[in-house]
């Protein structure tokens, strides 16, 4: 490799990422499939810019490494409880349902057990960058079939390791009995869980110490170290380079500085993320893809139908109902950018034929192709999927005056116990059947559907409901449940909650008469809260929240600062205040004499009342001394009472 066409190869394959990047922000379509594209079009079997297939594997090399470097460091045990159902039960279902099913297609056309399962393992792996990124575009994170995705990707991430582990073995690489593969690779394992612990102790420490000593260049070269070194340790006992990499990420994902890890990584994940994908459209051959284009088309076609019906059938079972497991499915139905990094592993151990090798590789840049288009129209389908599975609606009891929850997650059960303590009637519908079991238990009306369709609204008896909640976190499913809940009850006062402020005039017009935006409420709390230490009076503070909630939030979404509410602020801090004060025992005030402290003198505040074991005495006399537990009704101005406040000890 000749260092002038290294740096030349290398110089075309940034700039063509940054271009497509570019290009695909501007007009909002995945990065990853005009990545790919480009690698196709840059690399041997394109226009050769690229042309050594060394060097390309090379690179490739480089970007699996640096990706499951920062997916490692994105695993931790927080992350894995938020989607734990999914994780165990959608996850497993998934992977392993796939790869039986493929290893059985596999064998049935000929090819050898060994071989079949490993191509199992395979496709049944998706692409998590590609999906987690067009959810994040369609705000569908928190959505039930985010959250299940969430889930089932994260499990093949962390499955990866023992697959690429048991490669060689699948292979046969190893000389020697069953007994003896096995003691090899029970040795290799030992060493590098020795390895990995002994790290776990030693690393994070010395970490510490450098952070300590602000040696911020240091620290995030002993950071690069770390996951290189494991990579070439692994590499040397016979596993994969990209598995040492992801243990290096794991072992620093616990520690007390992942987060700044992550942040000084940033900048290198972003780039090496691009940079692999380039890579892998590089490795296609457009040749052999089209001297075997209908086995290319072939199971790109079984792969996505495969996938959806296993991936759907895992969601259902982990409590989806038939919408969201449908769009979830869809979702899922690509084989991942991982898969490419098993096929060169495959390909490498003789489990996987050079032709075979490029029709998964084919096969798996069209499956990804195809995502964005499964993704957009995944609700619609599933929509219409799921009317034809459905069975008979639940009774649910005639009600009138009531109202009705969508969605009995966390705001939901929140509400719910609100409206049970207060004894108003209401009825919640939810998707999944797991968290209708718990809620049923408890006695709580809750009942097993999906709220976005008319015909579980009118079972709701919404036509002679009150008011209906929506706190559903699907964009698609809220927008369909607001339109039918105005076509049945066009006098019900409807609340949605949504996380996106550029919902909230859209929600408005389909019907709700109010949305609860979580990022602005949280912007109003902390208005509160600040407002408060300044010691505002609480009528001024609920009228500032008056004003910041008139409108749609319309003062808080203007770009600049709003001049109503400015004015507002300044009035009330100009204007007085009043303040109790409790005196601690610890408060230098304690045994003196009002006298003797000059409060008015010193401060501007005075003091119009003294509460001693519960008795006021107003215009209490200079010679009162103070006792720890008195308190003190202050009267003065904002900065007044607050000086007060510090001379009295807080």
């Amino acid at each position: 490799m000749h260092l002038p066409h290294f740096l030349f190869d290398l110089t075309l394959i940034l700039a063509a990422s940054a271009v497509v990047v570019l290009v695909s922000r501007r007009l909002r379509l995945p990065t990853v499939v005009g990545l790919l594209l480009t690698g196709m079009l840059l690399g041997p079997s394109g226009l050769a810019l690229v042309a050594g297939s060394e060097e390309v594997e090379v690179f490739a090399e480089i970007g699996v490494v640096a990706l499951l470097f920062t997916l490692g460091l994105e695993f931790s045990r927080d992350r894995v409880r938020r989607v734990a159902r999914p994780f165990l039960l959608a996850g497993p279902l998934q992977l392993l349902g796939t790869a039986a099913v493929t290893a059985g297609l596999a064998v049935a056309f000929g090819l050898a057990p060994q071989p079949a399962i490993f191509l199992g393992f395979l496709i049944g792996l998706s692409s998590t960058a590609l999906v987690l990124r067009l959810f994040a575009q369609r705000n569908e994170l928190e959505a039930p079939h985010g959250r299940i995705g969430l889930g089932v990707l994260l499990f093949q991430d962390v499955m990866l390791a023992p697959i690429l582990a048991i490669a060689p073995l699948l292979a046969g690489a190893e000389e020697g009995g069953p007994a003896q593969v096995a003691a090899r690779f029970g040795i290799s394992a030992a060493i590098l869980a020795g390895v990995f612990l002994i790290a776990r102790f030693l690393v994070p420490p010395f970490l510490g110490r450098l952070i300590g000593g602000q040696l911020q260049d240091i620290f995030l070269l002993a950071a690069v170290a770390t996951c290189l070194g494991l990579a070439l340790l692994t590499a040397q006992l016979g596993f994969s380079a990209a598995l040492g990499a992801f243990l290096a990420g794991v072992l620093l994902a616990e520690s007390d500085f992942s987060h700044q890890i992550a942040a000084e990584m940033t900048p290198f994940r972003d780039v090496f993320t691009n940079f692999f994908f380039v890579s892998v459209g590089m490795l296609v051959d457009l040749t052999a893809a089209l001297n075997h284009l209908e086995t290319v088309l072939a199971v790109t076609a079984g792969a996505v139908v495969l996938k959806a019906l296993v991936a759907s059938t895992a969601s259902l079972a982990a409590g989806l109902g038939a919408r969201a497991a449908i769009t979830a499915g869809l979702s899922l139905a690509q084989i991942g950018e991982f898969s490419f990094v098993l096929a060169t592993v495959g390909r490498a151990q003789g489990l996987l034929t050079d032709e075979l090798y490029q029709i998964v590789l084919a096969a798996s840049v069209l499956t990804l192709l195809l995502t964005p288009v499964l993704v957009s129209v995944g609700p619609k389908l599933a929509e219409r999927l799921a009317r034809r599975a459905r069975g008979p609606e639940e009774p649910s009891p005639a009600r009138e005056g009531h109202v009705v929850v969508v969605g009995y997650g966390l705001n939901g059960r929140q509400l719910g116990a609100v409206l049970t303590e207060a004894r108003v009637p209401w009825v919640a519908v939810e998707l999944d059947r797991f968290k209708v079991r718990e809620a049923r238990k408890a006695g709580q009306p809750v009942l097993l559907g999906d709220g976005s369709r008319r015909a579980m609204l009118e079972h709701c008896n919404l036509a002679t409901a009150q008011v209906a909640v929506f706190t559903i976190s699907d964009p698609w499913a809220l927008r369909q449940g607001l339109a039918g809940a105005h076509q049945l009850n066009p006098g019900l006062f409807v609340l949605a909650r949504t996380r996106q402020v550029g919902e909230i005039d859209e929600l408005s017009e389909l019907g709700a008469d109010e949305v609860i935006a979580a990022d602005f409420e949280a912007s109003i709390e902390l208005v509160t809260r600040v407002l408060q230490r300044y010691h505002v009076p609480r009528n001024v503070i609920e009228a500032e929240i008056r004003l910041l909630r008139a409108d749609r939030y319309g003062m808080l979404r203007q770009t600049g600062p709003s001049g109503a509410v400015t004015q507002a602020l300044m009035a009330a801090l100009e204007e007085g205040t009043t303040e109790i004060y409790r005196v601690p025992e610890n408060s230098p005030a304690v045994g003196k004499t009002l006298a003797d402290l000059h409060l008015r003198h010193a401060t501007g505040a005075s003091v119009i009342t003294v509460v001693r074991d519960g008795t006021p005495r107003s215009n209490p006399p200079p010679e009162l001394a103070l006792q720890a537990g008195d308190d003190l009704v202050l009267v003065g101005g904002h900065a007044e009472i607050e000086a007060a406040f510090r001379l009295l000890g807080r």
